[in-house]
């Protein structure tokens, strides 16, 4: 329940101001004091509209607003305050939530339409790092939020298997590598070969021809040079998936940059014979001047396709598999430009679906207040970083609760979810810095927090080993069950909410202020007393359990019964 929309809906059939609903539903506040009621209507619109005193106006609409749904209407200065009826709200809320579980908050407008959702996307042969940690567990959250809202979600895991840097690796590999070192421990290898071509680079730039020369050879199908990138891509995704597993995150595709190998010619000719390409420095480009943005470069001058071509090519293939109604790419938001061109170019290319590409673009995790660079070697690996939230988990939980079932597994899933929540309940347009201190932390606005609360709720349901049966009567009406009832029943608008915003932050945020209620609740009322209102108490702790527990899996944490 929409407690706005109520009040929207009732101003809207009550009076006759000329406003829409949803004009007076933008109107509305929340006042900031509980003795000023739930819902908030100022009268200075009306004021203005009337040539009137809004003072007056309040007052003289007080008698015209009564109605079932609310306890009292009260005029208070400039403002009309909506008292809502607690105990029928209550009733509603719970008994929706009982019978609903975790249907509770689905939405059903996007049923029937289909989303790939463009997602993770590490470079193979380079460890997965924290900077790409963002977005696998936005666009995870995201595809969740999604599939809530009744979408068909694709995810696709458009991996960094192609490219100039391959070339790179290839030269290195030949130049310092050995077979067995990378056998004993591929990633990490690879990785340092990586990072020393950069470095001999700058002494010797020749390597910098010679690596582009192995692309050369790859991209032209040479026996050697694609023996190698299979070899490294494949020993890449045998590591990717164990990092993937830990955060329990899948795809419906690993389709990366390679698939798209074969398809890139087409894509050159489409804009060939579009009239769009033009000759610029003996690269091949698209011009797109008119639109205040540089020109979006197809082809190099040694025939080599860029990024721009391969995109081109997955954008033309998924709407050709899927005929989406949107697709959406979680990419960091220094590649904005990038997915500008992109758009600019389809739509240039007369393919009406290039305005349902949504570039979704985040801040970066930055160490020392400086981005996180791979060719440098400062990076932070993901897997370390996971390994030392679980290993303090089971610290915790061994010291708080040493005789728990399942310690290791709750450990794991309070660990991984320390490092997802971390992340999402930050704006995702934020920079994040990285502190391992700030990401461990299990007290205060954090991941373990909720599940602790999840696990109270959880707790207080078995130990009073009361069944709730369908059809009967919750009546709370006191301060702190009041405001559970209020939070929990805006569930679903916070649902809405992350999806119109894209903003997995929405939930993160909503589920704290959800937590903070009940424990608040929790401390003051003794909810396992014997008497009147004990079913009443424990359905709003079975809803709490219930909200916490999906709000948790929209975000990808797991949500414990036992800490």
């Amino acid at each position: 329940m929409d407690f706005k929309k109520v009040v929207a809906k009732h101003l809207k059939a009550k009076l006759n101001t000329g406003l829409t609903e949803q004009q007076l539903f933008d109107l509305l506040e929340t006042p900031k004091h509980p003795g000023n009621g739930d819902i908030a209507f100022p009268c200075f619109t009306l004021a203005k509209m009337q040539k009137d005193s809004p003072v007056l106006i309040a007052a003289n609409l007080e008698p015209q607003l009564a109605g079932s749904q609310f306890e009292k209407v009260r005029a208070t200065g400039p403002y009309l305050n909506f008292f809502l009826n607690k105990q029928k709200v209550s009733q509603e809320v719970l008994t929706s939530i009982l019978e609903q579980a975790s249907g509770f908050g689905d939405h059903s407008f996007g049923l029937g339409k289909k989303v790939p959702i463009d997602m993770s996307s590490p470079n193979i042969a380079k460890p997965f790092s924290m900077g790409h940690l963002r977005s696998t567990v936005i666009g995870n959250s995201i595809a969740n939020i999604l599939r809530k809202c009744g979408f068909d979600v694709i995810r696709i895991n458009h991996l960094g298997d192609w490219g100039t840097q391959f070339g790179k690796l290839i030269t290195a590999y030949k130049a310092w590598g050995s077979k067995t070192s990378v056998r004993e421990n591929p990633i990490r290898e690879l990785f340092a070969l990586y990072i020393k071509f950069h470095q001999q680079a700058e002494l010797n730039p020749s390597l910098e021809e010679q690596g582009r020369a192995w692309f050369k050879k790859l991209e032209a199908g040479d026996e050697e040079a694609l023996y190698l990138w299979k070899w490294f891509r494949d020993e890449s995704l045998k590591e990717f998936n164990k990092i993937y597993a830990l955060l329990d995150v899948s795809f419906d595709s690993y389709k990366g940059e390679a698939f798209y190998n074969d398809k890139m010619a087409e894509v050159v000719d489409i804009i060939e014979k579009a009239g769009l390409l033009e000759e610029d420095g003996g690269a091949m480009v698209v011009k797109l001047d008119e639109h205040g943005l540089p020109p979006s470069l197809i082809r190099k001058t040694d025939g080599a396709t860029l990024y721009v071509t391969r995109d081109l090519a997955a954008s033309i293939f998924r709407y050709r598999t899927y005929k989406f109604d949107k697709t959406i790419y979680v990419v960091g938001n220094e590649q904005s430009l990038h997915f500008r061109q992109l758009k600019m170019v389809l739509s240039k290319l007369g393919y009406s679906w290039a305005d349902d590409l949504i570039h979704l673009p985040f801040g970066m995790i930055l160490k020392d207040g400086k981005k996180m660079s791979t060719r440098k070697g400062k990076v932070v690996l993901l897997e370390e970083v996971l390994e030392q939230s679980i290993s303090l988990a089971n610290k915790n939980i061994t010291e708080k609760n040493p005789h728990l079932d399942n310690k290791e597994q709750i450990a794991r899933e309070v660990g991984v979810g320390a490092v997802i929540f971390h992340d999402l309940r930050n704006d995702r347009m934020n920079n994040i810095e990285f502190s391992l201190e700030e990401m461990l932390k299990f007290e205060g606005e954090t991941g373990p927090y909720l599940q602790y609360t999840h696990a109270r709720a959880c707790s207080l349901l078995f130990k009073s080993r009361v069944l709730l049966e369908t059809g009967q009567l919750y009546r709370l009406d006191d301060q702190h069950s009041w405001a559970v009832i209020k939070r929990l029943a805006v569930f679903p608008h916070a649902i809405e909410k992350a999806y119109t915003l894209l903003e997995p932050s929405v939930i993160a945020k909503y589920l704290i202020e959800l937590a903070k209620a009940f424990n608040s609740f929790y401390g003051n009322v003794r909810i396992l007393e014997e008497n009147n209102a004990l079913v009443s108490r424990l359905a709003l702790v079975q809803a709490t359990a219930i909200v916490l527990k999906e709000g948790l899996r929209l975000l990808g944490i797991k949500a414990p019964e036992q800490m």
